[in-house]
């Protein structure tokens, strides 16, 4: 195989789609999407399907924000049912640090135009009565937040972007990007050479091996974190958020007649396994009892692991090397890369034709760390 193209996007996840559709509704031609197994088999199909605005950093409020519209009006523009459910985030605090971090949180997100909210702990367990209220301070909630199924997304996507002309290669390993001088010339595949002249990274927890290909540093370290959904839960009331026991990290959020939970490991070590143990379970357990215990009478009906893509700072990077000619990308997102996915298309989009994007991303540049300019986000799961 010999081919052309404008653009050659890296990874086939809901980022590297979101990219391909709006940079070819956007009319760009031979855009071509590379994807070594198939579409959303990497982070986005093992995502929790959270979607929020609840974020202590202004770019990731905007963000979450703008993807919050797009996933509302996805049905319609794009033509495919994302299982969205607008049921909010739910975050339940009981230190008074994290009342104060996220008192301050709110006022911030208030002042964007989320409209998330403080809580008392009565107001939360009417909200999410699975929890028990010892020991929690307060809450803070956003009706607008709250989950849709990520493989739904990157499939709309995917089909659209092929409406419009793009080409997505699945079963497609990168081996390689031919550089002349400082300009990139091709992208070396399993299935042979495409010319280009523009590279978009968004492999995700892969992407720092793409960067190492044009000798850019995208410091992204993938870390296995576990996802368990149990059996059904009789009188599961329709309108339960997604809710976060911020303390432990331990969430949930309805899945179909079941629950979907899980936590993060401090004991995980940084690597590309994602096998599944029973390690955590212990940990996870304990924080069940602590905050809702009704968990700890169901049985698990399934378990799986994904990778998070972890930068240093837990911050996304979205923009393009200053050593390279025209390589972009966009990575790194520490555990909210579905939920931005939308509005982090549009912008890549700008990016690449020369426009100037709704938010200024250059805070979130992979030069930062080099720079001592580190951007951290505090509302992290």
């Amino acid at each position: 195989m010999n081919l052309q193209a404008r653009v050659v996007i890296v990874g086939g996840g809901v980022m590297g789609t979101s990219v391909a559709y709006h940079l070819a509704r956007a009319g760009v031609r031979d855009v071509v999407l590379v994807e070594r197994d198939e579409l959303a088999a990497g982070s986005t199909s093992k995502a929790a399907g959270g979607v929020r605005a609840q974020f202590s950093d202004e770019l990731n409020i905007r963000l979450g924000a703008r993807s919050l519209e797009a996933f509302g009006r996805f049905a319609g523009e794009i033509g495919q049912d994302i299982g969205l459910h607008r049921v909010g985030y739910l975050f339940l605090l009981s230190t008074p640090e994290e009342v104060a971090s996220f008192e301050a949180s709110v006022r911030l997100q208030n002042s964007l135009g989320v409209p998330s909210r403080m809580l008392t702990p009565q107001e939360a367990r009417r909200l999410s009565p699975l929890i028990t209220t010892d020991g929690l301070l307060a809450a803070a909630y956003s009706p607008d937040d709250g989950h849709s199924t990520p493989e739904a997304v990157v499939h709309g996507y995917a089909a659209a972007a092929r409406a419009h002309g793009a080409r997505i290669l699945r079963h497609t390993e990168v081996t390689g990007i031919e550089l002349r001088g400082d300009a990139i010339t091709a992208v070396s595949t399993t299935l042979g050479r495409i010319a280009t002249d523009t590279v978009i990274c968004a492999a995700g927890a892969w992407s720092k091996a793409v960067g190492a290909m044009v000798g850019v540093d995208l410091p992204v370290q993938p870390l296995r974190r576990q996802i368990a959904v149990t059996e059904p839960v009789p009188g599961l009331p329709p309108s339960l958020p997604m809710t976060i026991d911020f303390t432990t990290s331990l969430y949930f959020h309805a899945e179909g007649p079941g629950l979907l939970l899980g936590m993060s490991d401090p004991d995980e070590k940084p690597g590309f396994a994602t096998d599944t143990h029973d390690r955590w379970i212990p940990r996870l357990y304990e924080a069940m009892q602590h905050r809702a215990p009704a968990l700890l009478d169901l049985r698990r009906s399934a378990t799986w692991a994904g990778l998070y893509e972890n930068t240093p700072d837990h911050n996304a990077l979205i923009g393009e090397a200053s050593s390279v000619s025209r390589f972009l990308y966009a990575t790194g997102f520490s555990g909210h890369g579905f939920l931005q996915g939308p509005a982090v298309g549009e912008i890549v989009r700008d990016l690449y034709l020369g426009r100037v994007p709704f938010l200024d991303v250059r805070p979130l540049s992979a030069g930062r760390f080099a720079a001592d300019a580190p951007r951290p986000e505090a509302n992290l799961v």
